[in-house]
């Protein structure tokens, strides 16, 4: 299953921002997630390992350490529909990856396999 979101991840060690501003943008964002999977996927199946590749698409990349971390509310949300924690050996296998997409335009693509 592959999913387009159009949210902007940003590096989260790189903000500088009012703990509130980032509350709300955590929650919208694991919400996005979350609600997408389960009406586009379903129910998860008990017992089933799944692999999941996050895509940042961005106008510039991020250092390999931050990408990771910009994903972080994505990830929960993921986790959150599969039924899972996202943990490892939680039955998750997570990939990061990047591609640069056109100026201004931001979006994450989901892959669940």
């Amino acid at each position: 299953m592959r999913i387009l979101l159009a949210i902007r991840t940003e590096s989260e060690a790189n903000l500088h921002e009012h703990r509130m501003v980032k509350a709300n943008r955590v929650k919208l964002q694991r919400s996005i997630a979350r609600t997408t999977i389960v009406q586009r996927f379903g129910k998860a199946m008990a017992g089933v390992n799944y692999t999941i590749t996050l895509t940042r698409i961005a106008p510039r990349p991020l250092d390999d350490d931050n990408l990771p971390r910009s994903f972080k509310a994505i990830r929960d949300g993921v986790a959150d529909a599969l039924g899972r924690d996202d943990r490892v050996g939680s039955g998750l296998e997570w990939k990061y990856a990047q591609e640069k997409g056109p100026p201004k335009r931001y979006a994450v693509r989901i892959e669940i396999q």
